[in-house]
Order: structure tokens, then C-alpha cells, then sequence
């Protein structure tokens, strides 16, 4: 127990139904193996244990020091016992930079003799007038040197003046099914643009939210979960529009027929209430792409290209490294081992033998760039006050760039998943690797970071997906279920406040879905640095029945539904239920839980009609409308439309707990009647006009 708590391995656990539970034996050890910690044995354990005691004492500086601004912080510095020390930061050039020493505290601690070394330990003040910002942190003594990153983040993100005072609502969509005319196959940025634009200038919305635009395999099969991209650092080019990009207007006359004959396969496919298919979709736009790249660019253009690509650093050329290998290797049953270390010779062979391919991928992300900074002007020119809200995801495919670029930073063995729910009772495996705290830590939270400012680039609010997963997430070793799992605990005042530090600086907004299983005191956390919470009118209960709007936090986003229920219309007639019963999903008898679901309707509609928001006998629009109305009598700063529920869609976009069983992330938008509803049409559609005429009252 004490091995585990020393690396944040949680022993125990409490149940959605209330009950203690205790980890087996045989999780733990998997998960402190995942740690690179071998508790196999008793001696060994015993021997980790000591090593995790020792090891702060082993460094002379921290891995990395995050403290809020204004708030005392004591940093520990070791050096051999005696040996004077010298500490300073450097501070961040964008913030001004320059020098401040730090000045040693009158601390006394016991040394230790480490590794046959006696080893002291000084004690300096943090400044606690430090700017904001990345800063580097010096330690010299007579017998060596150190650094390491020192992040001073704001104590908590401010509100905007209109939601100190009042509200701001929009609509939340997943972009891939809203589609035009003009799409290919599948909606898109131009589309994305056009949607806000709209949303605000005819319905007066502050926001559109998206599901994550995050970048997925190169070659097909694509994975259509949102929620399980390659990486979270760079975006999809499945969602670019060919014909926005600029060099496509000075095409040939040839190579304009060729991008014309690749859109003529996918054009016709808008129009169908079938699954979504990205690979085609892709391949199409793939063609057209590579024409497009090929063709040359401006000298101005050329030159923001190259600016790019040199800011994005690094990190990009890994992924489009990433992306040229699989290219290279997509007909092969798996890539040569060597492949799978960047840093073996074969990729460093690879990096300059397929140079041109890394070019194109790096291409695509800065005409991906560029289109989504169009799209966040188009928002904030149509009236929207907030503009584009992205969606973090809250893991990364296990095979993607990211896992393969970052393996350091990523535990093996073990996949991340949440125990059994009342909505899930089997428990959920995302089959997504986690972030190992402690080689986060040490990698500076360089990761983590330049993810956040990537999606941030372009954003006027971003949702953090199981927003928990920055306090604890639930690791489930490889072989077994989803209920086996432990708990693992991460720094979450280094990881809110890195958050809270990219926000400030991109001047966005924050919403942390909070939902499911956690400790009580996390939401109060969370609403203390500003980051808001999240309020389902369906999870929102009180004394048995739906709790009162007025009982809602202020400080959060509320929302009649979520993409992992289907839309209100379904719910009402109990497709929760019957997906799972046809899907072998429920652990109790299917009469029994249709029952709970027939009288959480019940309960519901009643005080719908208490309040006088339905009449006797309620048509299924009515009802839907009335949830919306109930949902803006609540004093939550944020009010979420979910786009299915404004055109009477039915059918879910997800269904947890299921990979190919269902359509998962594939289909269209469409109306109570199964039609699709193109983006052309979207506001003309009748049921969207009266439900935001009713919000409106």
C-alpha cells in the first residue's frame, strides 16, 4: 500500500451504486509495473519503495516547479552536504524576461547519505511577484549545475464581462455530419465557417461547439471515434476544403479536372442518411490535395508556410514523419520493429528518404491552420461572442503519432477506461495508453503544453473531455475487463494550472466535463480556477426526481443531452434502453430498466407541466422544447443546444461501450423522419426555427 501511494496508485475505490471496493492485489502490481515500478516480489517492493524515497533527493532541482501566481512556494534544492548554492530564473521572453535570484530560507533539514553520498537540502522562496509564463529555474553549487522549467499560472481564469453579468448559448454538433452541397462527403471547415456564421446571424448563438478535429491515420482504415485520434496535437486534413485553399483557383486546366473528377466520386454521398464513410471521403480528397501541394505558391505564401513549420517545431515533423511511414508501410501486415523507435536509425534514414512526403503532411496542417482561423472569424464576424468551442479528447490511439513520437511518456501494458456506471454497468475500455505522471513530469510538461496551444490557436472556448482524467484516471492492465482497473492520481495543480496558463494566453474559455464517478471536492477545485463544470438535465437529480433549474450551478454548462446519450427525441422513447438490449449491454433484466426509464420520464414530464411548460397532452416537439426553456430557467453562465435536438434527429452519435456493434461517429444529420438535413437547408428547417424562436421567449 505505502509503494502505491508513493506513486499515486490508488488502493481503493468507491462504486457509481455506493460501495467500497478494494483493487485485487494482482491490478496493483500490473499498474505499478506500467509506473516502471517491479513490485513482483515483497523484496522488491521494499526496494522500489526506498528508491521512490530517495530519488528527490538524487536531483538537484525538481523535473519541473508549477506554482500559482502571488501563492508562497517553497522550492527544495540538493546539493552535498555543506556545498553553498546559488538559485535563479530566467523569465519568459514573452513575458519580458530577464533575471530574479531567489533568496534561501532558514530551513533545516537532515541530510541523507545517498548512494554513499551525503546529500543536504536548501530551501528557497518562489518570488511570489513573478509574471505569468514558461520560466527556466538555475541551481549552481561548487560540484555541479541544474535547471528546469519553473511555470507560474494564473490563480484562476476570469470571466468575461457578459458572463459575470449574464449568459452566452450555442449550439454543439459533430462537424463530420453537418454537411452542404459542396461538402465531400463529409462536413468540413468551410462548413464549420458557414455553420457559425448562421447559427449566429439568425439565431443569436455565442458559440458552436465541435467534437475534436484531431488528426486520425493517414491511410485507411480511418478510426471514426473523434475520441481516439492518432494525435491531439494537430488537426484532421479530412475536414479540409479543397477549393478554399488558394493555390486550387490557379490550377491548370488539367489539374482542375482532376480535383473536379475527385469530387465528383464523394459529392453525390452528401445527400444519403447512410453511415458516413471517411475513407472514402478521404481518398478523394487525398487526390485532390496532393494536385493542390504541387502546385506553386506565392512568395508571401511559401514564406508563412516556412514560418509555420518552424514555429510548429519539432513536434510537427514528427508527425508528419509519422504520417510518411505510414504510408510507406500500409500494405505491410506491421511496420519493422525498427521503425517503431523514432529514434532508431531506419527513421532517421526515413526522415530524409521521404522528405517530400513530410513536406506535403506539414503542408496539410498549415492550410488546415488557415482554414480553422477563417472559421473563428467567420464565428466572431457573425455576431458570436465566443466563437469556436473545441473539444479536447481525453486520449490518444495506442498506435497513432503521438504514442509512437512520445513512447516515453506513455505507460505500456495498460489501457484507460472508467469502472461501471449506471449507464455503463460493465465498465468502459477506450483502448487509449496513458500519460505516466511521472515521465510527464520530467518531459516538463512540454507535451501537454504544446497540445494546449495548438488546439487553443484558434479557439474562443475549449472542452476538456472527462475533465477527472487530470486528477486521476482509471488504468485497466492489458487481458482483463473493464471493472479490474485502479486508479492512478496525476499532479492536477501542475496540469489545471498549465490549462489555466495556455486559456489566459489564447484568452479562452474553459468548460471541464465532470460528469461520472469522482471525489466530491473536485468540482469545487475545478470552479475555484475558473474552469466550468458540466450539467446534464438528464444526470441532474434531487430528491428523487429532476432538480429544479434553479438548483443548477452557475458556474458550469448546461445542456439537455450529450453525445454519448442519443438526441432528446430518441431518449424519450427509450433508445437508450433498447440500443443496449439489442446490443447485450444491460446487467439487469431489459423490463426493469425500461421501467427506470419510463419513470424518469414520468417524473420529468410532470414537472415540465408544473411549471407550465407543456400542455396536457404534449407533442414530442413541445416536450423537447420545454427540456430547452427549463434548461435556460437555470442560472448556468453557458447554455448548450445540441444540433440534433433542434432538427428532431433520434438516432445517437455514439454508444459506449461498443466498437463496430454501432455506427459509432458516422451518422448524418437528419430530421425525426430519417432526412437528411443539409447545412444549406439547416435554417429553414422548421423545428430548429421553433426551437430557438422558444429559447428566444
Amino acid at each position: 500500500m505505502r509503494l502505491a501511494a508513493a506513486h499515486g496508485v490508488v488502493p481503493d475505490y468507491w462504486g457509481f451504486d455506493g460501495t467500497h471496493r478494494w483493487v485485487s492485489p494482482e491490478t496493483l502490481i500490473a499498474v505499478l509495473g506500467a509506473l516502471g515500478v517491479d513490485a513482483t516480489s515483497p523484496e522488491r517492493a521494499e526496494v522500489a519503495l526506498a528508491h521512490a524515497e530517495d530519488d528527490p533527493w538524487r536531483q538537484m532541482l525538481p523535473p519541473v516547479v508549477v506554482v500559482r501566481a502571488g501563492t508562497d512556494h517553497e522550492l527544495a534544492v540538493h546539493v552535498t552536504d555543506g556545498d553553498p548554492v546559488t538559485v535563479w530564473a530566467e523569465l519568459d521572453p514573452e513575458f519580458g524576461g530577464g533575471r530574479r535570484d531567489l533568496v534561501q530560507l532558514d530551513v533545516y533539514v537532515e541530510p541523507r547519505t545517498i548512494d554513499g553520498r551525503k546529500v543536504g537540502r536548501a530551501t528557497f522562496a518562489v518570488p511570489t511577484d513573478l509574471p505569468l509564463g514558461w520560466h527556466e529555474l538555475h541551481a549552481e553549487s561548487p560540484r555541479g549545475s541544474a535547471r528546469c522549467q519553473l511555470v507560474v499560472t494564473p490563480a484562476r481564469i476570469e470571466l468575461s464581462e457578459q458572463l459575470r453579468d449574464g449568459r452566452a448559448w450555442g449550439f454543439m454538433t459533430q462537424l463530420y455530419s453537418v454537411r452542404s452541397r459542396a461538402s465531400w462527403g463529409i462536413g468540413d471547415f468551410a462548413d464549420l465557417a458557414d455553420l457559425a456564421w448562421l447559427a449566429a446571424r439568425d439565431c443569436g448563438a455565442d458559440f458552436l461547439m465541435v467534437n475534436p478535429l484531431h488528426a486520425a491515420e493517414p491511410v485507411g482504415p480511418m478510426s471514426p471515434s473523434p475520441y481516439r485520434p492518432a494525435t491531439r496535437r494537430f488537426m484532421n486534413p479530412l475536414y479540409l476544403r479543397v477549393e478554399d485553399i488558394r493555390e486550387t483557383a490557379y490550377l491548370s486546366a488539367a489539374d482542375r479536372s482532376l480535383v473536379e473528377w475527385a469530387a465528383e466520386s464523394v459529392l453525390p454521398s452528401d445527400t444519403s442518411d447512410g453511415p458516413i464513410d471517411r475513407d472514402a471521403a478521404w481518398a478523394a480528397k487525398r487526390t485532390a490535395l496532393e494536385v493542390v501541394f504541387q502546385a506553386p505558391r506565392s512568395r508571401a505564401r511559401q514564406a508563412a508556410f516556412d514560418e509555420f513549420r518552424k514555429d510548429q517545431g519539432a513536434g510537427l515533423e514528427d508527425f508528419a514523419l509519422w504520417s510518411a511511414l505510414c504510408e510507406r508501410y500500409q500494405h505491410d501486415d506491421a511496420w519493422p520493429a525498427e521503425a517503431l523507435d523514432p529514434s532508431s536509425a531506419l527513421v532517421a534514414r526515413a526522415r530524409t528518404e521521404l522528405a517530400d512526403r513530410v513536406t506535403f503532411y506539414c503542408w496539410l496542417q498549415w492550410v488546415a491552420d488557415l482554414q480553422l482561423r477563417a472559421a473563428q472569424q467567420a464565428a466572431t464576424e457573425g455576431g458570436m461572442s465566443i466563437g469556436i468551442m473545441h473539444d479536447l479528447a481525453v486520449g490518444v490511439h495506442p498506435d497513432g503519432a503521438e504514442a509512437w513520437s512520445q513512447r516515453d511518456v506513455f505507460a505500456a501494458g495498460v489501457t484507460v477506461g472508467a469502472p461501471p456506471d449506471m449507464y455503463n454497468q460493465q465498465g468502459q475500455n477506450w483502448n487509449q495508453p496513458p500519460w505516466r505522471p511521472n515521465a510527464l513530469a520530467r518531459a516538463g510538461y512540454a507535451p501537454y503544453r504544446d497540445m494546449l496551444r495548438t488546439i487553443l490557436r484558434h479557439a474562443g472556448a475549449i472542452r476538456i473531455d472527462h475533465v477527472i482524467g487530470l486528477f486521476r484516471l482509471w488504468w485497466i492492465p492489458g487481458g482483463r475487463g473493464a471493472d479490474a482497473g485502479a486508479y492512478v492520481r496525476y499532479d492536477h495543480e501542475a496540469l489545471i494550472g498549465i490549462l489555466c496558463l495556455e486559456a489566459h494566453r489564447a484568452g479562452a474559455i474553459v468548460i471541464g466535463e465532470d460528469l461520472g464517478v469522482f471525489e466530491p471536492w473536485v468540482r469545487g477545485y475545478l470552479e475555484e480556477r475558473g474552469i466550468l463544470g458540466t450539467s446534464v438535465l438528464w444526470f441532474e437529480n434531487e430528491d428523487g426526481g429532476p432538480m429544479p433549474p434553479e438548483h443548477y450551478r452557475k458556474l458550469a454548462m448546461s445542456t439537455v443531452t450529450t453525445h454519448d446519450l442519443p438526441p432528446t427525441a430518441g431518449y424519450l422513447a427509450e433508445e437508450h434502453v433498447a440500443i443496449r438490449e439489442r446490443l447485450g449491454l444491460l446487467t439487469e433484466p431489459a423490463a426493469v430498466v425500461h421501467k427506470k426509464a419510463r419513470d424518469e420520464r414520468q417524473a420529468l414530464l410532470a414537472q415540465l407541466a408544473a411549471r407550465g411548460l407543456i400542455s396536457p397532452d404534449p407533442t414530442e416537439r413541445e416536450v423537447v422544447e420545454a427540456m430547452h426553456r427549463w434548461i435556460f430557467q437555470t442560472p448556468s453562465v453557458l447554455i448548450g443546444v445540441a444540433l440534433v435536438d433542434a432538427v428532431g434527429e433520434r438516432r445517437a452519435q455514439n454508444q459506449p461501450g461498443t466498437d463496430r456493434e454501432y455506427p459509432n461517429w458516422m451518422v448524418p444529420l437528419a430530421d425525426s423522419a430519417g432526412q437528411v438535413v443539409l447545412l444549406d437547408d439547416l435554417f429553414d428547417n422548421a423545428r430548429l426555427r421553433s426551437l430557438t424562436a422558444a429559447l428566444r421567449r
